[in-house]
């Protein structure tokens, strides 16, 4: 018997439009600002960072799910959030703890921002295949993205790496350089 399949966006026109927007959103929810704020700086991230995951991956949307499984807010595929001790991902708090640690063990493991971005998008696999960033379009776009949204400017993947640095004033920098400049 011949069925009838049905495809529907079932993402919210209001977490679509904040997930596309240009330019860094606050979170929609005080108490989920708080939380960005504090698993943020328990893993040594800039908040702006993670906010720009966040609103990238799923525009804020607690009950995101990508059409290859990836669940909540910062968007954690099953076996991830099972080796980050994520319970529920579906769970904001336990999506940003692991969230945010999976991104600092990317930061950590790649020691580059971009490369940790794309690891974060394509699979850390997949960067070190490639030595590099993928050359998939959506990993591309996505790196830009979150570095557009957290830093204001229109970065440019021209293969230079982009490392976080804070400077004499303890301000964090994107710089192509791993020494602070003035």
């Amino acid at each position: 018997s011949r069925g009838i399949t049905l495809l529907a966006n079932s993402e919210p026109s209001e977490a679509r439009s904040m997930r596309l927007s240009g330019r860094l959103l606050a979170a929609p929810d005080p108490l989920l600002a708080e939380a960005i704020e504090r698993y943020a700086r328990e893993r040594d991230l800039e908040p702006r960072l993670v906010q720009a995951v966040v609103q990238v991956e799923s525009g804020y949307n607690r009950r995101a799910r990508s059409n290859k499984g990836a669940i909540g807010l910062m968007q954690l595929m099953p076996g991830t959030a099972s080796d980050l001790a994520v319970a529920d991902p579906w769970d904001a708090e336990q999506n940003l703890r692991g969230g945010t640690s999976y991104l600092r063990q990317m930061i950590d493991r790649f020691g580059d921002l971009e490369l940790a971005l794309a690891a974060y998008n394509a699979g850390p696999e997949a960067v070190a295949k490639y030595g590099g960033i993928p050359p998939y379009e959506e990993t591309r776009n996505y790196v830009r993205r979150i570095l557009h949204l957290f830093d204001g400017s229109d970065a440019v993947l021209d293969g230079s790496r982009v490392f976080i640095v804070r400077d004499a004033n303890n301000q964090v920098r994107l710089t192509t350089s791993s020494v602070a400049r003035p």
